[in-house]
């Protein structure tokens, strides 16, 4: 007698997802490369502010935010990240010239770490984590992991981080704000910026990992045993 069980389609492709995820999300935030090059125009502008005000600051910055630009495209990273990250420089820089305060230049950042935050809990509270939404989107994976309740656990508590990150930097971005402490500004922004935002993809990934591997183990123990 034989025995044999038939995996579970729907919770391998989990895994197998899973496994793709770590580079593939990392790409879709244009890279190790480009999370770090980010914080190039950042600390130009303070740096420059500091030496000669705030309107060679944001001019110091345009041009080293096209620089990064260029360098990206002659690298082959992308037309959209390449772009993006040089729009983002642009709208901060506009924002600073709009306040006439160097502070001004993380005003963008401030806020939109709020709303992505609020954003990310109501999805928490909709049942639809938007990391989960995200994530099996670019795996291109479907909506079959909401059937799960391990999965949906953890991509529950993947976006609860996320929103955590986010919060926490708003928190701490808009006291120095309302200081006035730009270059410890600058500081809170890269510290809590890249590095955090590696540690939230390793989490997710983890996650979801330990998630769909006890889903993919109890589909086998669930699965008939067939007798030959």
């Amino acid at each position: 007698m034989a025995t044999e069980k038939t995996d579970s389609p729907d919770a391998a492709s989990e895994v197998d997802a899973a496994e793709r995820s770590t580079a593939t999300v990392l790409d879709q935030l244009g890279g190790v490369s480009g999370l770090i090059s980010s914080t190039i125009p950042v600390i130009v502008f303070v740096v420059v502010n500091a030496a000669f005000g705030v309107t060679a600051a944001i001019v110091a910055a345009l041009c080293t935010a096209a620089l990064v630009a260029v360098v990206r495209l002659l690298r082959r990273d992308g037309l959209a990240p390449a772009v993006s990250g040089f729009l983002g420089v642009a709208i901060c820089a506009f924002i600073a010239h709009r306040v006439g305060d160097a502070k001004g230049y993380f005003l963008l950042g401030i806020w939109t770490s709020l709303v992505y935050a609020g954003v990310l809990l109501a999805s928490i509270l909709v049942r639809w984590p938007l990391i989960g939404v995200a994530w099996n989107y670019v795996n291109g994976a479907g909506t079959q992991w909401r059937r799960n309740r391990r999965t949906l656990i953890a991509y529950d508590i993947a976006t609860a981080f996320w929103a955590l990150v986010f919060a926490g930097r708003y928190l701490a971005q808009s006291s120095l704000y309302d200081s006035g402490d730009t270059g410890w500004l600058a500081v809170a922004r890269i510290g809590m910026g890249w590095p955090l935002t590696a540690l939230a993809v390793v989490v997710t990934v983890l996650l979801v990992r330990r998630a769909s591997r006890a889903s993919l183990t109890s589909a086998d123990r669930n699965q008939p045993t067939q007798i030959s």
